[in-house]
């Protein structure tokens, strides 16, 4: 107990904890509630899309207390980073003071070499080798690169799950997977990549090259028709009972539930179906079970299926995230 009171004063001290309230009294004096103070410090977080920039300011509690998404096409061009670093500028202005702020957080759909701030490989963004010291300079303070499907795995509580499969249902498929609580990478940084396993042989048309990847059956692109419409107005339909929609949607969960049953015997994890189509998802938990059910006859209930605690903003919260965790390690 005495040890405990000493770390407890020495972060009260450093207003890491704080004061909350009193609980209620049992005869003697009323014990005081201590919680984490949530505005002791800030993280930014970034990420960069074909098309867009989405921003959100986080603050130790993990709650976004700002965020915004902004048309910005992407380019390789040096006039593209100066543009970024100016959006941030101006998202910031008048928010945190300069000194609780640890840092920003970008999340780029790629392969990412962190050690030399190098973009290996983007297909959604059409870059290769390319470097990211130039934005990293342009930002001005501490910033951190990461692929984006790993960034929303980061932004799941790790206590929760400490092994776990992350399934990022964007525009394109991308995923992650924790294993005692830390990101596997695998050796070239590619590990998580099941938007490319072949679901399909022979399939549908890809835009990595191959033919039947997972990603042309389970990305949101396959409900948005490749964003001639948004996924608001899919779900809208599936809901109104449009027949044609409906069946694109029965397709869409029986592809997604094939391919979840291979990760599942693969792996053995807890499976968190994230990104635009797994913020849809938990109201139709039954009918993908029921499907995942029929292509999986060792199992007897789907309780490892998870909806993610992000519905939107995912990835720039994870990747933002990284700056606490960081932080408190320092501590």
């Amino acid at each position: 107990m005495p040890t405990v009171l000493a770390n407890v004063n020495d972060l009260l001290e450093k207003r890491v904890l704080e004061e909350t309230g009193e609980y209620a009294s049992t005869g003697g004096r009323k014990a005081k509630s201590i919680g984490i103070n949530k505005s002791y410090c800030h993280a930014m977080g970034i990420l960069i899309t074909a098309n867009h920039i989405e921003m959100v300011l986080v603050n130790l509690g993990d709650e976004i207390i700002k965020k915004d998404r902004i048309r910005l096409k992407f380019t390789a061009e040096l006039s593209y980073c100066t543009e970024v670093a100016q959006k941030v500028k101006t998202f910031l202005e008048g928010e945190v003071a300069k000194d609780t702020l640890l840092g920003i957080g970008v999340a780029i759909p790629g392969i990412i070499d962190q050690k030399e701030r190098i973009v290996l490989k983007s297909h959604a963004l059409g870059i290769e080798n390319y470097s990211l010291r130039f934005l990293e300079q342009a930002l001005e303070i501490p910033v951190y690169f990461e692929n984006d499907a790993n960034a929303a795995m980061l932004a799941e509580k790790k206590q929760k799950y400490p092994n776990a499969i992350y399934l990022s249902l964007n525009h394109t498929l991308g995923g992650a997977f924790c294993i005692d609580g830390k990101l596997f990478r695998g050796q070239n940084q590619k590990a998580g990549e099941f938007g490319h396993m072949i679901l399909v042989p022979g399939g549908r048309k890809c835009y990595c090259g191959k033919s039947g990847c997972a990603d042309a059956y389970c990305a949101a692109s396959v409900l948005t028709q490749d964003n001639r419409q948004s996924l608001d107005a899919f779900m809208e339909k599936i809901e109104s009972g449009d027949e044609k929609n409906l069946q694109t949607w029965n397709e869409y969960l029986d592809h997604l539930a094939v391919l979840i049953s291979n990760l599942r015997m693969a792996y053995d994890m807890d499976i968190i179906l994230g990104g635009d189509v797994g913020g849809v998802l938990s109201d139709y938990m039954i009918p993908l079970g029921e499907k995942v059910m029929a292509y999986n006859g060792f199992e007897h209930d789907v309780s490892y299926l998870k909806n993610c605690s992000y519905k939107k903003e995912a990835s720039a919260v994870g990747v933002a995230k990284y700056f606490f965790t960081k932080h408190m390690v320092e501590l």
